[in-house]
């Protein structure tokens, strides 16, 4: 899955990150820390890998305030999400979800999409990820998602181990859910 990620994150495309999905200590680590040391945080990152990116801290729905007008060809979401795929390493995200917290990042997650794919190019794919393994914030938002949006469809993954787009944790990976999108 990383390899086609990286084959698709070319010509000009965006990876959207959620930090609002980490588990609640995570997420205050996180934002400390890129408060504490702003932009450069990631992109010293970025500079130990030798890569360049233009990065920039916003809402992923609020397009008008980030976008520049051109079209992305390849687009990379990861969701914010319960964190179900993780528990083997983080045995903890089991009692720091509550069912409300569900429906609530489904929510969340079809308005990612909406949103994104306004700014996607005809021809483009995006590539929506989640370390969640729970069917109502992959599977079902994806469906839902696909029935209201006419000029979009799913495609295959080729070579993911997965099965519907779930990878399920075992003793040596966490779980997660993709879902390849291409605009018509």
């Amino acid at each position: 899955l990383v390899d086609e990620a990286y084959r698709i994150a070319v010509d000009r495309g965006i990876a959207i990150n959620s930090i609002e999905g980490w588990k609640r200590w995570k997420r205050a680590t996180y934002i400390e820390t890129a408060k504490r040391e702003g932009p450069g945080y990631l992109r010293r990152h970025y500079e130990r890998l030798g890569l360049a990116a233009d990065l920039r801290c916003a809402r992923a729905e609020r397009v008008n305030d980030w976008w520049d007008g051109r079209p992305y060809q390849r687009i990379l979401l990861d969701a914010p999400c319960s964190a179900s795929g993780i528990v083997r390493r983080h045995p903890d995200a089991r009692w720091l979800r509550r069912p409300e917290d569900i429906r609530a990042f489904a929510r969340q997650q079809g308005r990612l999409l909406d949103a994104l794919w306004q700014v996607l190019a005809p021809g483009g794919k995006l590539l929506y990820v989640t370390c969640s393994v729970f069917a109502e914030e992959n599977a079902d938002v994806v469906r839902d998602w696909l029935a209201r949006t006419p000029n979009a469809h799913a495609l295959d993954l080729q070579g993911f181990p997965g099965t519907g787009g779930v990878l399920l944790p075992s003793p040596g990976h966490d779980g997660f859910f993709y879902a390849l999108l291409h605009r018509r």
